[in-house]
């Protein structure tokens, strides 16, 4: 039987029971409750928008986006985005599935602290980036019934949420602040991390080796 939650059913494929079972072991309540709930209202716009994402790589997407805040180095020191998207498309392709389908969730997962261009894309880029909005700026919000909100918030707890995301979201990047340079992992940082200052573009030009 798979399983539902507000009206919402979790692909039942080997590799989203993996997956579910990889993030809850290798990450933390935090992430594991935030990744899900994800999936959830990226399913629920995805309805609302009248798209139809790929299930499984919608959820697959949700559950990898935030896993390399916590396995902050690969191979090379890049964006924490870049990371989990990594290590998602190698889950994947070790599994068997599409360099296509790869793609896709390493794409959705990249771009998913990018305003302006996620929700532009394909159904699963779309609904991964709407579901990362709702649950952390509570993007739709008002628009969501109360009754289906009531149950994913009953098997997956916010709790303190914000001010443990924020905190999750500083440890995972103040060893590698200048990956977030042009991104809006820099407000977090510059906010929280003492002496951080973000290099503006207006800076980069001004001081790039053009002479004029």
């Amino acid at each position: 039987m798979p399983e539902v939650i507000a009206g919402l059913e979790i692909p039942e494929t080997a590799a989203v029971a993996e997956a579910t079972t990889l993030i809850q072991e290798t990450t933390t309540p935090l992430i594991y409750h935030h990744s899900r709930r994800v999936f959830f209202f990226g399913l629920i716009h995805a309805r609302t928008l009248g798209v139809e994402p790929d299930p499984e790589l919608l959820y697959l997407a949700a559950m990898f986006h935030d896993a390399g805040l916590l396995t902050p180095f690969s191979d090379v020191e890049q964006r924490f985005e870049v990371d989990s998207a990594d290590h998602a498309r190698r889950f994947l392709l070790e599994r068997g599935f599409s360099t296509a389908a790869a793609e896709t969730v390493w794409t959705a997962i990249a771009l998913h602290t990018t305003p302006g261009i996620p929700d532009r894309m394909s159904p699963e880029i779309a609904s991964t980036y709407l579901g990362v909005l709702t649950d952390v700026i509570g993007f739709g919000l008002d628009g969501l019934e109360q009754d289906r909100l009531d149950e994913i918030l009953a098997v997956h707890p916010r709790g303190d949420f914000k001010n443990e995301f924020l905190r999750a979201y500083v440890d995972g990047l103040k060893n590698r602040p200048e990956t977030t340079n042009g991104t809006v992992n820099s407000d977090v940082l510059e906010h929280f991390v003492p002496g951080f200052r973000r290099m503006t573009t207006v800076e980069r030009i001004l001081g790039s080796a053009w002479p004029s």
